[in-house]
């Protein structure tokens, strides 16, 4: 039997996000993780995910922010190159920002906060690549700074490391996030 979580325990709202009254932040869906050393594990079935969560929450009126990480000039994170533009099935339309960080927490060193906060919505839906760093950070900077984080499960995804599967870490950084720091759903298709 599952122990209850420390959310749980101290008596955290559980309830899913609402589109519409939402914002959602979509990070890291650049192409370095769709092929070559960076290559995600089941990354085409959670850009998809990303990508029908995007349409559904532009129909509903949710903010929108983009996030693309930049190691800078010829990293496998370029952001003037490809391989670290952010992939076009999810690609910012205008209106929509585009926040560029350095670190795995999309809120360190940007101006992450005050969108989300100039948007309105105490609660972030965060989607993106990769679950165990950049997605788990993110979501909990959310939470500490008083966002009600939600992570849809199926729109992110990550990479096999040292001697643990993809489906392990993916796991195991949803799990994290649920024990502390906000929602997770099995799917977006759950957030209307």
């Amino acid at each position: 039997m599952a122990s209850k979580t420390l959310r749980e325990l101290a008596g955290a709202d559980s309830s899913t996000a609402s589109l519409a009254s939402s914002t959602l932040v979509l990070i890291d869906y650049q192409n370095t993780y769709t092929r070559g050393a960076m290559e995600l594990d089941g990354w085409k079935p959670a850009l998809d995910a990303a990508s029908d969560l995007l349409s559904r929450a532009r129909a509903a009126g949710a903010g929108i922010i983009h996030v693309q990480h930049d190691d800078g000039e010829g990293s496998l994170y370029d952001i003037r190159q490809d391989i670290g533009g952010i992939h076009p099935s999810v690609a910012p339309i205008e209106g929509e920002p585009v926040v560029v960080k350095q670190a795995p927490d999309a809120f360190h060193g940007t101006d992450l906060g005050k969108l989300v906060d100039e948007a309105g919505n105490d609660t972030v839906i965060i989607a993106g690549f990769m679950t165990h760093m950049c997605v788990a950070y993110t979501s909990a900077s959310a939470a500490l700074r008083g966002n009600k984080p939600t992570v849809p499960a199926d729109t992110c995804a990550t990479r096999s490391i040292v001697d643990v599967s993809a489906d392990e870490l993916h796991r195991s950084a949803l799990a994290a996030i649920a024990d502390a720091y906000g929602v997770v759903v099995a799917s977006g298709s759950e957030l209307v």
